[in-house]
Order: C-alpha cells, then structure tokens, then sequence
C-alpha cells in the first residue's frame, strides 16, 4: 500500500507543480504531512539538504521520502512519479510548441500564471524564514533572537561584500559562512 501512496502522493506533486520547485513545496508539504510521511521540522531540514544537494529540489525531496518510507523500491516510485507527468507534458509541448505559441489564448494564459507563481515562491519564502525565526503561524508567536541575529549578520556579510569588492559573495561562499556559524552557534 506505501508504493501506492508514494505513487499517487508524487503523481500528484508532478501534476500539479507549476513554476518549478520553490513553487511546489507548498504541495509537497501538503502531501508529506497529510500522508504522514514526515512532520514540519523534518521538512524544513529535508528541504534544506535537497537545496543544497545537487540536482531538482522535488526530484531530491521524493527520493528522500520515497528512501525513508519504503526503502530503494520506494525511492525509485517516488522519483519516478514525480518527474514523470513533466516529462509527459515537455514532450507534448515540445510536438505542439509551434502552435501553441501562435495562439493568443495560451499566451495569455502563460502570461497569466506568471504573478502567480511569484505569489506562490514569496509566500513559502516569507513561511520558511517565519519558520526559521520560530515564528509557526499554528503555535503561540515565539521570536528566535539568535536566529534573527544570524539572518541579520549573513545579510550584513552579502551586502558588505558587494560594497568592498564590487561582487556579492557567490551563494557557495554564503552557504559555507551559514553552515560554519550554525555549527559555532547551535552545534556548541
């Protein structure tokens, strides 16, 4: 029954994800927990790795669940269901593009889901950074302090060295100055 969940679950994320990854981690989510396969925190760690790892957050994102819930059969199915309704989709397109682009009506509809899938990327922008600061919208507002004081400082970090040398720091270089004072912060 789990290969089933795992396929219908990221059949569903596939379908239904417009705008890329950051987009669809609101249905990812929505799936996970409603199926119970991880809880919030978990999530938020996952989503961390799978930004970090190479390769697409989704396709990192059902591998992992698919690992943790039913092992490498699992992993495969998960994997699989998620990218294959878009590989189904770019070959369509890919066989229709000429005409499709001659049509006014889906241009305007391409045109259309554009601020809506801006919409969708802020809001889990603004959810994981509320949730990054210990803000949970279903809990009592708590405010984290020091994960405030990091945020503020990394910024610092990016912004002053653009100043000083002309070119932010690359996102590799903010990544390891994150990992590092995680680690001196939280680790000790």
């Amino acid at each position: 029954m789990i290969y089933l969940d795992l396929l219908l679950g990221f059949l569903k994320v596939g379908f239904f994800a417009f705008g890329g990854a950051y987009a669809a981690v609101p249905l990812i989510r929505d799936v996970v927990l409603d199926y119970g396969w991880i809880n919030e925190d978990m999530l938020s760690y996952i989503i961390a790795v799978a930004e970090s790892t190479p390769g697409p957050i989704m396709v990192n994102l059902a591998t992992y669940v698919g690992s943790t819930q039913a092992g490498a059969l699992g992993s495969f199915i998960a994997t699989t269901a998620v990218v294959l309704p878009s590989f189904v989709i770019t070959i369509l397109i890919m066989v229709l593009l000429k005409k499709l682009m001659e049509n006014p009506v889906a241009k305007a509809v391409l045109g259309g889901l554009k601020p809506c899938i801006i919409g969708i990327i802020l809001s889990v922008g603004v959810e994981m950074l509320l949730s990054n600061l210990g803000i949970r919208a279903k809990e009592a507002i708590a405010f984290d302090l020091t994960a405030a004081a990091i945020a503020a400082g990394l910024a610092v970090v990016y912004y002053g060295s653009r100043k000083l040398f002309k070119k932010g720091l690359s996102p590799i270089g903010l990544i390891a100055v994150s990992a590092v004072v995680g680690i001196v912060i939280y680790g000790i």
